[in-house]
């Protein structure tokens, strides 16, 4: 069976910068109706300009993936302007590169919203726009930071190893429901997330998060009788992972 994703309504969190912005582009070139959402609206927007002046569709949606608010009224934008949400895919992302000492309090609670109460408010919300159709498609961008562990990323180590268990929880929950989900783990991307975080790291170690992209368009394309429910993709040098 052919699987198309042209007109798919398709829901990106952390749209607005890095693998968020290759996932908009290189869906919005499948024909899909792309929601660029980001807590930083004008990053969103400049994402779904570009897109747009392409010819192909995108639009920007200010969302702050912590707030159960803020998630429900974008996700009721998107849903009345895009006739309704066929994938959210779950990218947002935050951390703070220091030793546990020296981590505040705070900073851990706005890791945890962002990577790991995140992925549970939009995947949540969102299916108030699948369950009634018996179809949808979860997507939850992972790392190899939730298979493994380095010093100095004890939060995003917690948040990453939860998203993982959250997402094989909502697999068990929402397939018999004719939901899919699936965990993307993400081996090192030549992003401002990494780079900024670890200015030392070569980037030819790293992959381009386009190709992090196409895997997960292949994933969206897989036909309707089967699920991935994980999937790692690594750059070839990868030094994270075996």
């Amino acid at each position: 069976m052919d699987v198309s994703l042209r007109d798919k309504s398709i829901v990106v969190t952390g749209g607005g910068s890095g693998l968020g912005a290759a996932l908009c582009s290189v869906l919005a070139a499948e024909g899909a109706r792309v929601s660029a959402a980001d807590v930083r609206f004008d990053a969103a927007r400049a994402v779904a300009d570009a897109i747009r002046a392409s010819g192909q569709a995108c639009e920007a949606f200010a969302m702050d993936v912590g707030d159960e608010t803020s998630v429900a009224n974008a996700l009721e934008e998107v849903a009345a302007r895009r006739g309704g949400i066929d994938v959210v895919i779950n990218n947002a992302g935050t951390d703070v590169t220091v030793p546990i000492e020296a981590l505040k309090t705070s900073d851990w609670q706005r890791i945890v919203a962002t990577n790991l109460t995140g992925p549970f408010l939009v995947s949540k919300l969102a299916l108030r726009y699948m369950e009634s159709r018996g179809d949808g498609h979860i997507v939850n961008i992972a790392s190899t930071a939730g298979k493994r562990a380095w010093p100095n990323a004890s939060a995003y180590h917690a948040t990453k190893w939860g998203l993982l268990g959250l997402s094989y929880a909502l697999h068990a929950e929402l397939r018999p429901k004719g939901i899919k989900v699936t965990a993307v783990v993400a081996g090192g991307m030549r992003t401002p997330f990494l780079l900024d975080r670890f200015p030392d790291i070569d980037p030819e170690t790293l992959q381009d998060p386009h190709d992090v992209a196409q895997a997960v368009k292949a994933v969206l394309l897989l036909p309707p009788a089967s699920v991935i429910p994980e999937i790692m993709v690594l750059p070839m040098r990868e030094s994270s992972w075996p």
